[in-house]
């Protein structure tokens, strides 16, 4: 593997091809070596600033090549770096941030919210603004290449990241940086990466799919293509032409939106070999939806947890056909094992809960002992998904634990609805939830997305559920909706569905 920006922030050694191209982003172009020089420096101004090796230091920053540099020098730093969501209110950044204990925030000078945070930050905790007071990023007056940067074992602790909260309060992950590194090396095995490869990065860096998107492929030397959001499919794929990119990562819903907005077959992809799909469950239909609009194409379907360092496991893409439906096999360092509610391991097709464990498995939640023990046990973690492994060890998700609908005496998972509903041509995302019902407890409401000028009715999704499924599994309720509310790591809030008051 060549070293790179990512490694050096670990060792501090030189990378080993500098002149590659590291980052893209629109018009600044960083190479590895020089990502690699401002890492360094960036690490040891903030060092001279005061951050101390352990500090928790919070990255109110949208992705972007400053965000790339603040973060890995942080680490390089010793501190621990607490990435948060820039489009989140103030109140809820300086939540997390007091509950991080953070004693310093990092944003950029083009936050318009700026001020508004400033404000709203525990007196404890000092904003450095790139492009503006206490800029991290600014070419010092004096050398700081002399700082000393405190030594960094695997198990030193990296990264605080919170989950998206698709129900309850979000909790803080703690990732050591032996967490990220074995995620980086399951990655960059499974998909095969190289230093010629590149990827247009739309995911926030700031959540776990993002993260790991960012160190594997600075990981290996390869190039990031740095693109905000995906509000403009088009122009999304327009620039993949452009820079001519070889892969792509996506949760479910930017599969549902690209393949509804952009004739694939009208553009040049000849020089991309990838794609990846994780954060939530991709339906059957949709994925061979992707795999019609781009033939020939490696798909990667994987599954994973913020808890897990994101990822556990990956289908392969040569079995994909073969295995409609499986989120593939564990990545080489990860055990897998179906229990059932008393912790005993099911047998070969027989649901149950997934339990995982390996060097990517968290250190636990931060400040939260009670949650950790309750997620981590004897070195396993209980993701809260239920699942089966298959004659051949191939991991098929049944749903979470915590959104099974209780239909009379019935236990119904949302995923199985959804996959059948995602048959429908007209049917561009949907999603399934149990409402309150006086005779059976719960009955089943799905919300639905219509493809655009579809004129898909009620009855006729009912039939169709209807010829497919059992009849306790048949949605009492269907509701046509714009969109779907989702967390800003793309996962569907089920909660929101079920009491429209509540806010994302």
């Amino acid at each position: 593997m060549e070293k790179s920006a990512l490694s050096t922030a670990w060792s501090g050694g030189s990378p080993h091809s500098p002149d590659r191209v590291a980052i893209v982003d629109g018009d600044r172009v960083l190479s590895h070596g020089e990502l690699h020089e401002l890492v360094i420096r960036a690490a040891g101004a903030l060092r001279s600033g005061g951050i101390e090796p352990g500090a928790r230091v919070a990255l109110v920053l949208e992705s972007s090549w400053q965000y790339v540099v603040c973060y890995l020098a942080v680490m390089r730093a010793g501190a621990i770096a607490v990435p948060l969501n820039p489009a989140a209110r103030e109140r809820d950044l300086a939540g997390w941030v007091e509950h991080a204990d953070a004693t310093f925030a990092i944003t950029d000078i083009s936050y318009a919210a700026r001020e508004a945070l400033s404000a709203a930050l525990p007196r404890s905790c000092r904003l450095l603004v790139c492009g503006g007071a206490g800029d991290p990023l600014a070419k010092p007056a004096a050398p700081v290449a002399d700082v000393e940067l405190p030594g960094i074992s695997p198990d030193s602790p990296a990264l605080i990241l919170f989950t998206s909260g698709t129900s309850g309060s979000p909790k803080g992950v703690l990732l050591t940086h032996g967490n990220l590194q074995a995620n980086v090396r399951g990655i960059i095995e499974s998909l095969a990466l190289t230093a010629d490869d590149s990827i247009m990065a739309v995911l926030p860096f700031s959540y776990a799919y993002g993260n790991s998107v960012l160190l594997s492929h600075l990981a290996c030397g390869a190039r990031l293509v740095i693109q905000r959001g995906f509000g403009f499919p088009k122009a999304v794929v327009e620039a993949m032409v452009r820079e001519r990119v070889t892969g792509f990562a996506g949760v479910p819903s930017t599969y549902a939106l690209l393949l509804s907005r952009v004739r694939l077959e009208n553009f040049d992809l000849s020089h991309l070999r990838y794609v990846t799909q994780a954060g939530g469950p991709m339906p059957v239909a949709l994925t061979q939806r992707l795999m019609v609009a781009l033939p020939g194409k490696q798909i990667f379907v994987m599954y994973g947890q913020t808890e897990a360092t994101s990822r556990l496991t990956c289908l392969p893409a040569h079995r994909l056909a073969e295995k409609p439906g499986s989120v593939g096999l564990p990545l080489r360092e990860v055990n897998l094992q179906i229990r059932d509610a008393a912790g005993a391991p099911c047998a070969s097709g027989v649901a149950g809960d997934i339990w995982a464990s390996g060097p990517n498995i968290m250190a636990g939640y931060w400040r939260n002992p009670g949650a950790t023990a309750e997620a981590l046990r004897d070195g396993w973690l209980r993701t809260g998904d239920v699942g089966r492994l298959d004659d051949e060890g191939f991991l098929h998700i049944v749903g979470r634990r915590s959104d099974i609908i209780k239909v009379g005496s019935h236990r119904v998972h949302p995923q199985d609805v959804e996959q059948v509903l995602a048959e429908l041509a007209d049917v561009s995302e949907c999603a399934v939830v149990g409402v309150d019902d006086e005779i059976l407890g719960e009955v089943i409401k799905a919300f639905v997305v219509r493809s655009q000028d579809s004129p898909l009715q009620e009855l006729q999704v009912k039939r169709h559920c209807l010829e497919r499924l059992a009849a306790y599994k048949v949605p009492k309720y269907v509701e046509f909706v714009a969109q779907l509310p989702r967390t800003s790591s793309g996962k569907v809030q089920r909660s929101v569905l079920q009491n429209p008051q509540e806010t994302s």
